[in-house]
């Protein structure tokens, strides 16, 4: 393991202390995912016998899914045609028009454009554009040998029935890799947690790299402060906000998890730590994303209320929970009905819990800390609440302005005084001057010369042509 933190924490049913280390919650199911990543199981076929479902997993895997909710193409393409919209105008309709991108997230952003709206959302493509080239500078240190050594050997537990990772020293495990080896020096107070690994997973399925990559620093530093810090201060903190927010959503199972004595941080660390990728159907992490990305960790703490309530919060749900470990055995194997996408997601729109309360249960599970553990030793920037409170901190630089090209007009022929006007007319009436005979033009009369090289331009075209470049400039101010 990578790193440990003090003991006396929270135990398991079992005996298992799951406060041991930062990296404990792989070891749940460690055996169990190394089993399933070995090549002998997972390359055993050759590539064309594998079939993938639209997901990119396996075929007949535990990832996989059977029946699926299919959005109507004619539907599909207009919810594409309008994201489009959205992200060309970006700035705009973030400013104006906010609560139309949640609808629209909550209804699901279309796959093809699902990573570049992530992007969009978390504020990650400002994050790259303002550090252009330093994942490509990190990418090329050698990184800490102890975190390199921990992040190979979780590598192949990622999501081993998806076809990105399904081959040891492929190109997703390289990918995977080089992000959360970046992350370490990036931050290398906190350097790697284990949790990380299937959230930049989950990121290397819809974008390259590099964006991966400051998409999960905005996860770790805007949306999730704190979770991967080596003392897991905050995750814990958030595991009290939740037990208190249940009493009010679900007094049945606020009542029962009470009696059987069961901390909080025992079911749902891995829940929040991995923003439920673990935990959910494909579908519906997916969609949990989605909003996540637009409202921040509200989606979260909703998710896991949503999924408490549904399964013992009522009293006919906990005649088969009588004790401490069938409890978490069926928080361990939840029903697939309340996790069904369709079901979920309305579940979590309609459940009435804000921003606002989150931060208020914050400060009173903050004083109770303090009076017990005292300060927290990781001090995590502020959490910022979706994509709106992330734009307004961090709003994207405006391009400077440069000049366009100036349209060149002609000039016309040069004024004449009235004096010289009056003397010319007068010529004019009395006789020809040897300039207007026949030899004029063999003499090179100047007057006839400049006309034929710059032709005498109207005020009326002069006047156009002004007001057309005073309008382009205008215009483009």
């Amino acid at each position: 393991m990578a790193k440990s933190r003090g003991g006396g924490g929270p135990s398991s049913p079992g005996g298992r202390s799951l406060a041991g280390t930062r990296e404990s919650l792989a070891d749940a199911g460690g055996d169990e995912l190394s089993s399933l990543g070995s090549d002998s199981e997972i390359n055993g076929g050759g590539p064309e016998e594998r079939r993938v479902d639209k997901f990119g997993f396996i075929v007949g895997s535990r990832g996989a899914e059977g029946t699926l909710e299919e959005v109507p193409l004619e539907v599909l393409r207009q919810r594409e045609s309008k994201w489009l919209d959205m992200l060309n105008n970006w700035d705009k309709w973030m400013a104006k028009k906010h609560k139309k991108i949640r609808l629209r997230c909550q209804k699901g952003i279309p796959p093809s454009l699902r990573g570049r709206a992530w992007q969009y959302l978390s504020g990650s493509k400002v994050k790259l554009e303002q550090n252009m080239g330093k994942f490509d500078e990190l990418d090329l240190l050698t990184g800490d040998p102890k975190w390199l050594d921990v992040i190979e050997r979780d590598l192949h537990r990622q999501f081993p029935f998806h076809e990105m990772f399904v081959s040891r020293g492929g190109h997703g495990q390289q990918d995977l890799f080089r992000v959360l080896k970046a992350y370490t020096l990036y931050r290398p107070e906190e350097g790697y947690c284990q949790a990380q690994a299937p959230i930049a997973a989950v990121l290397l399925m819809h974008m390259p790299a590099e964006q991966a990559f400051w998409c999960l620093v905005q996860i770790c530093e805007k949306y999730l402060p704190g979770y991967y810090s080596e003392k897991l201060e905050a995750i814990q903190l958030d595991g009290q906000i939740l037990f208190s927010l249940l009493h009010k959503v679900s007094p049945v199972a606020y009542k029962h998890l009470s009696k059987q004595k069961i901390d909080p941080i025992l079911y749902m660390t891995e829940w929040f730590m991995c923003a439920f990728s673990r935990t959910l159907p494909w579908s519906s992490v997916l969609r949990v994303w989605d909003m996540f990305f637009c409202e921040g960790v509200k989606i979260i703490f909703r998710v896991g209320l949503v999924l408490l309530k549904h399964t013992l919060g009522s009293s006919d749900k906990l005649k088969s929970c009588q004790g401490q470990y069938e409890t978490m055995e069926r928080l361990r194997a939840l029903s697939p009905k309340i996790m069904q996408e369709a079901f979920l997601v309305q579940e979590v729109i309609e459940l009435p819990v804000t921003e606002r309360q989150i931060e208020r249960e914050h400060l009173i599970q903050l004083k109770k800390w303090r009076e017990t553990h005292g300060e927290l030793q990781c001090k995590s920037p502020p959490r910022l609440h979706g994509a709106k409170a992330i734009s307004e901190a961090e709003p994207a630089p405006r391009k400077a302005l440069e000049p366009l090209p100036s349209i060149i007009v002609s000039p016309g022929p040069a004024p004449v005084p009235k004096a010289r006007k009056s003397k010319e007319k007068s010529r004019e009436k009395g006789p020809a001057s040897p300039a207007n005979g026949p030899g004029a033009e063999g003499n090179g009369a100047p007057g006839t010369t400049r006309e034929l090289l710059h032709p005498q331009v109207s005020p009326h075209h002069q006047s156009k042509e002004s007001l057309s470049s005073r309008e382009s400039e205008d215009t483009y101010l």
